[in-house]
């Protein structure tokens, strides 16, 4: 299956709160997450689109920073597929497509952190070079 992956701007939010609403399972409302991507966006932030046609069956945010244990890096955030489009090796195009590009920019790593449930993730990491590191945890304020 050929996927299109297209980089995404602020005008594009309508078209991935949807989908974020898949991700997070409802928990939070259209209006945080407008909110939240727009703040995203004014920082060293992009979203890549996954298309097949014109509909957009995935995604994935990228974070730019550099890192004392990695260099320049590229941190995958909320990386997203459709379940109907789930196992058909989208994740693998993704990767190679992304790391392929960073690379060519001088980029030293890849990073990003996985629910701790969500097993096939983790396999698919794995099968594509990510070493875990350790845990992320959170505290609320």
């Amino acid at each position: 299956m050929k996927i299109d992956f297209r980089f995404l701007k602020v005008t594009n939010i309508p078209e991935i709160i949807p989908l974020m609403q898949e991700f997070t399972q409802g928990k939070y409302s259209d209006a945080v997450h407008t909110k939240r991507f727009n703040a995203m966006f004014a920082h060293e932030y992009d979203c890549i689109g996954f298309y097949d046609g014109a509909e957009l069956i995935g995604l994935c945010g990228l974070w730019y920073q550099t890192r004392h244990y990695s260099g320049k890096s590229c941190e995958l955030d909320h990386f997203y597929i459709k379940p109907e489009y789930q196992g058909k090796g989208l994740g693998t195009q993704f990767m190679h497509w992304i790391g392929e590009k960073l690379k060519a920019e001088g980029y030293e790593a890849l990073e990003l952190n996985a629910y701790k449930e969500n097993i096939a993730s983790h396999r698919l990491y794995a099968r594509e070079g990510f070493e875990h590191l350790g845990f992320h945890f959170v505290k609320r304020l």
